[in-house]
């Protein structure tokens, strides 16, 4: 369902995705592009407070095929303003290029199949990522200075994720809710600023559909030199808004980043987003024993922009 309506529809992307036909109101929801749209590349606001919550080294996860559910943490924290927090060098608005270079299904097509384990579908969502190697998606990111450190703008960087991949724009709108990690009243009580972003967002699309997407997890290893690698874990529900029965579908996507600051105006990377199944969309849930299903990797490179 990361097919998340028509583009991711990833983000993170995890074997989710979504298509969403405007002008026939029709939605088509496919696992693994939700996931790449809208985790692709927002899902990273690491904060060192939380490090203790992050695998052991989590550079290393771009080396495994095996991968395990990070631990969830949300619901751990009050503070209120939990928003995971970039290096420094990572603050200002960026021209980016993001570059599909690998998909798998470290345990076999069926879990990539959607809530049913659809062989067909898995095939085809296999079948159409393959077409996307090596091609290069441009888009604008933004990361903004906050008093709790540099943190990911997710609202605007949800909507140029969203509107690039689907190739037109997709997003009718883009809002933050409060939570009990994220809330507005939290972030000012505690020295922040009313246009803080916050953790959790909730998308409308031009189709007839809404995405809300929480942070559940996320932690970092720590910066060395000018190399950091960091994770988050966010969990979406995905839901048509008109007359549909359908239920909504819950995904879970590890966005795992790793950036190397290679100059004052560029930075590189890697992002993989790994997919998980949920117990409450996928029957075979309990079979995938928390391990990743779906395995999306890009390359990433940055370059300051022109704004700043």
């Amino acid at each position: 369902m990361w097919t998340v309506l028509a583009l991711f529809f990833f983000c993170v992307g995890r074997s989710q995705g979504l298509n969403v036909d405007v002008a026939q109101s029709q939605t088509s929801i496919s696992r693994r592009k939700f996931v790449e749209s809208s985790a692709i590349f927002g899902a990273v606001t690491l904060s060192p407070r939380c490090a203790t919550a992050a695998p052991s080294s989590i550079a290393n996860r771009f080396d495994s095929d095996v991968l395990k559910l990070p631990p969830i943490t949300a619901g751990t924290k009050f503070t209120g303003h939990e928003n995971l927090v970039f290096p420094e060098f990572m603050e200002g608005e960026w021209d980016a290029v993001q570059t599909l270079v690998s998909t798998k299904a470290p345990l076999g097509l069926k879990f990539i199949g959607g809530p049913q384990a659809s062989l067909d579908v898995a095939q085809k969502t296999m079948d159409e990522q393959a077409k996307r190697v090596n091609e290069q998606v441009n888009l604008k990111l933004r990361f903004v200075k906050t008093n709790f450190g540099v943190v990911e703008d997710r609202a605007f960087n949800l909507r140029s994720r969203l509107d690039s991949f689907a190739g037109k724009s997709v997003v009718a709108s883009v809002n933050y809710a409060d939570v009990k990690e994220s809330n507005r009243a939290s972030v000012l009580a505690s020295g922040g600023k009313e246009d803080d972003p916050l953790t959790t967002t909730l998308v409308y699309f031009k189709g007839p559909a809404a995405q809300k997407t929480f942070v559940i997890s996320h932690g970092q290893d720590p910066l060395d030199n000018d190399d950091w690698s960091g994770y988050e874990l966010d969990r979406s529900i995905f839901a048509l808004t008109n007359n549909s029965i359908a239920p909504p579908v819950t995904t879970d996507t590890e966005v795992i980043y790793s950036f190397s600051k290679v100059g004052s105006d560029r930075v590189e990377g890697q992002l993989r987003l790994a997919g998980y199944l949920n117990p409450q969309s996928d029957s075979l849930y309990f079979e995938a024993q928390n391990r990743a299903v779906s395995l999306t990797d890009y390359t990433l490179t940055l370059k300051r922009s022109d704004n700043n």
